[in-house]
């Protein structure tokens, strides 16, 4: 095997390949599902609108923060270098453990069983209700093998160069942004209701919760009102979170200095523009009570249900299965470079610090691959994405942290740009994202825990790893 191919990355990405990757990665299956329990938390329409609002707002700031930090390290690994230049290496470690274990394998396991579930709408044999083989408490059902087997083939894709699996995320992304454009114009267009949209805003911001058991409304207020909305933020932040990975392929992006900062706002604010306008669009087409008690969540399904009759259902299948397909196509070319980028500074697996003939980093995507894979079969995805939410903002705190760190630590160092708003917007978004998950620790400690404990079991892990250097 040649070896002169193995040194470095190639520059084949432009700024449309950087926008459509943060859309693409952005934009799962979330936007279909999370508004029906955002709706039962907070009971309104002006708080369900408005917690999609805050959560674009703070993504927003968050990416353009990053626009810094990209601009001044334009190389593989993203948010892992932001976080080893300025800190220190453990920091960094800990970033790439959590990353590993939970945050992008999980991600990913998490998107390839949303894909499944929606195939199981358009072939009922596929669903989890099939169970295949069963050993002790261990069920293997059909939805685990189509998660594993989309998986492993966008790794696949990927293992063979970026230029396919670029064009793979810039075609779906495309009509991702398309199909969900086209709900929204079609949804105000042929179901759009005046008297359920008169009957959703009639008392906007009268704050009350579902009780699923007895199926009713409770009125609620202080403790529990900040309960709700920080419940109600979890899905909403999960569904706009992911953007980070336009930054892990700086490597490979042309002129990464303006594109990745560029690409960060553009695709943040698309996806952003998009969530809020989808539900807008639910709000004038299902009266709020539906909303809140969609069927599996699939709040989107009654949505088309009501603009396209039965045929509504397999529009949207079909959209959300090549959404979670584009967005783990991004999921899994971006977490790869991350690994590749740790193993270079020894604190990961040797041999992910290769490159192939083709110049993408295989060896990491494998190791990503089975381990995603090994996820899907725990069947505890749920739980996952619960504590994925509270790691992932507590390394962007920390991220953004950085930015003023950094400031003091190289004060001449080049910035081709500045942090928008500095210090006053990376300052808010430090203080509601630390708000979230205070409020996630106090209310959801049974999985936030794990996710705090699964970080911090990494620093026996570098500690043990570093004095075999």
């Amino acid at each position: 095997m040649q070896d002169h191919s193995q040194d470095h990355f190639k520059r084949e990405l432009g700024l449309l390949d950087g926008t459509m990757l943060v859309v693409g990665s952005m934009i799962g299956s979330g936007i279909f599902i999370v508004s029906s329990d955002i709706a039962r938390q907070v009971g309104s329409a002006g708080w369900l609108t408005l917690i999609w609002i805050i959560s674009g707002l703070i993504t927003m700031i968050a990416a353009v923060s990053y626009g810094e930090l990209s601009a001044m390290f334009p190389k593989a690994g993203g948010q892992y270098v932001y976080l080893k230049e300025a800190y220190n290496k453990l920091i960094a470690f800990l970033y790439g453990w959590s990353f590993f274990a939970v945050i992008q394998t999980g991600t990913i396991a998490a998107v390839g069983v949303g894909f499944s579930k929606f195939a199981a709408y358009l072939v009922p044999a596929l669903s989890d209700e099939n169970v295949l083989y069963e050993i002790g408490s261990f069920k293997l059902n059909a939805a685990q093998i189509v998660s594993i087997i989309t998986i492993i083939l966008l790794t696949y894709i990927n293992s063979r160069g970026v230029k396919n699996s670029k064009i793979l995320q810039t075609v779906l992304t495309v009509i991702k942004i398309l199909s969900l454009f086209g709900l929204i114009v079609f949804g105000f267009l042929l179901a759009a209701k005046a008297e359920v949209w008169n009957a959703n805003w009639a008392d906007a911001w009268n704050t009350r919760s579902f009780n699923v058991d007895s199926g009713s409304w409770m009125p609620i207020g202080g403790t529990a009102l900040i309960t709700g909305i920080s419940a109600a933020m979890v899905g909403s932040l999960f569904s706009s979170d992911a953007w980070v990975g336009v930054t892990f392929i700086a490597g490979e992006i042309k002129n990464p200095k303006r594109n990745v900062g560029l690409s960060l706002f553009l695709g943040t604010f698309i996806v952003t523009i998009i969530y809020v306008l989808t539900n807008l669009m639910y709000l004038a087409v299902i009266p709020l009570d539906e909303i809140a008690t969609a069927k599996s969540d699939r709040v989107a399904v009654v949505a088309s249900q009501y603009t396209f009759g039965d045929m509504g259902t397999i529009i949207i299948a079909v959209m959300i299965m090549i959404s979670t397909f584009a967005c783990n196509n991004g999921l899994i070319m971006a977490g790869a470079r991350v690994y590749y980028t740790m193993a270079k500074d020894g604190l990961f697996l040797k041999k992910a610090a290769k490159l192939n003939d083709a110049s993408v980093p295989a060896w990491a995507l494998w190791v990503q691959c089975i381990w995603a894979s090994l996820l899907c079969l725990t069947g505890k995805y749920g739980d996952l994405l619960d504590f994925v939410i509270i790691i992932v903002l507590i390394f962007y705190i920390l991220t953004i942290y950085g930015i003023f760190i950094l400031r003091k630590k190289m004060p001449d160092a080049e910035r081709p740009y500045k942090a928008f708003g500095y210090p006053f917007l990376p300052l808010l978004y430090i203080v509601i994202a630390s708000a979230v998950c205070v409020s996630l620790l106090l209310t959801k400690f049974s999985t936030c825990g794990w996710g705090v404990l699964i970080m911090l079991t990494g620093i026996p892990i570098y500690y043990l790893t570093k004095q075999k250097e």
